[in-house]
């Protein structure tokens, strides 16, 4: 222990290198977990070891970027933590200041920004900025998620929103299609009125499996949850919800940790009985 002690300060020194070899693969090497408990009862410590760092480099993209895949995944990982609601908050917020820091380091974010200047600014952005912006906006949309539909997070889902297409253009199979699974379940939610529409939703789900292969099982419980839902389709409800707990895990080991939160989720979407009379 003493060592590591001795030795952290002269790597957190060097932010790149640590993010590189240390912090990186940690983030990315989660997703073969498949114990949830040891994820939920460890990931605590290893979100305060990020916190450190960026406090340290506070402008660090990789580091930002590192933070706001982190703090995703925790927060996708909590409604099976048996975690409180403030906690749910503190994290929230904590994604959300790391996604749009990171955002701010490729766009102007400023209050007041001129609306057509971000526009010029997003449309110049190329597929090499595709990580940093879609961690950057996810990061966001998970705060935006437990807002309950408060004005401030319906008035950032505007911009998230413009985005998310500026996702789908440069790169729509990065993580799996994630950027379809959005727009399936926004267009799925939103009302008629307000441009929600279930046809694009079903599309936009259809090419999410289709990049995935089936395999990253969020999506069937995304689609179920939302278009399924919305459209009183229980058939296709139960079949997708039944092919997440079908899947074994084994097939699709770099998905382990999310494909478990789909299972159990999955069961539990089909215990609440949402079409029984």
């Amino acid at each position: 222990m003493l060592g590591l002690l001795i030795t952290f300060p002269m790597l957190s020194s060097c932010a790149k290198l640590v993010t590189n070899t240390l912090i990186e693969p940690t983030v990315d090497n989660m997703q073969y977990q498949t114990d949830l408990d040891l994820v939920c009862e460890g990931s605590a410590a290893y979100l305060l070891m990020i916190d450190s760092m960026i406090t340290s480099k506070p402008a660090n993209k990789d580091l930002l970027r590192v933070g706001s895949q982190a703090y995703i995944g925790y927060l996708s990982a909590i409604p099976e933590c048996a975690i409180s609601g403030e906690r749910l908050d503190t994290v929230a917020e904590k994604a959300r200041q790391y996604g749009t820091r990171l955002l701010a380091e490729l766009l102007p974010m400023e209050p007041g920004t001129d609306p057509d200047t971000f526009d010029q600014k997003l449309d110049r952005l190329g597929e090499s900025r595709v990580p940093d912006l879609f961690w950057g906006t996810m990061a966001w949309l998970s705060w935006i998620q437990t807002q309950q539909g408060s004005p401030a997070s319906m008035a950032d889902l505007v911009t998230v929103e413009k985005l998310m297409e500026r996702l789908l253009e440069l790169d729509d199979e990065y993580q799996s299609g994630a950027v379809h699974v959005f727009f399936g379940a926004y267009d799925a939610t939103k009302p008629e009125m307000f441009g929600g529409d279930p046809k694009k939703s079903r599309r936009h789900f259809e090419r999410a499996l289709q990049i995935g292969d089936r395999r990253f099982l969020l999506t069937q419980t995304t689609y179920a949850e939302t278009y399924a839902r919305q459209s009183f389709n229980q058939i296709l409800h139960d079949r997708l919800l039944q092919e997440v707990l079908d899947f074994p895990l084994d097939e699709a080991p770099e998905y382990a940790l999310s494909n478990q939160i789909a299972k159990k989720k999955a069961r539990r979407l089909l215990d609440e009985d949402f079409f029984a009379e």
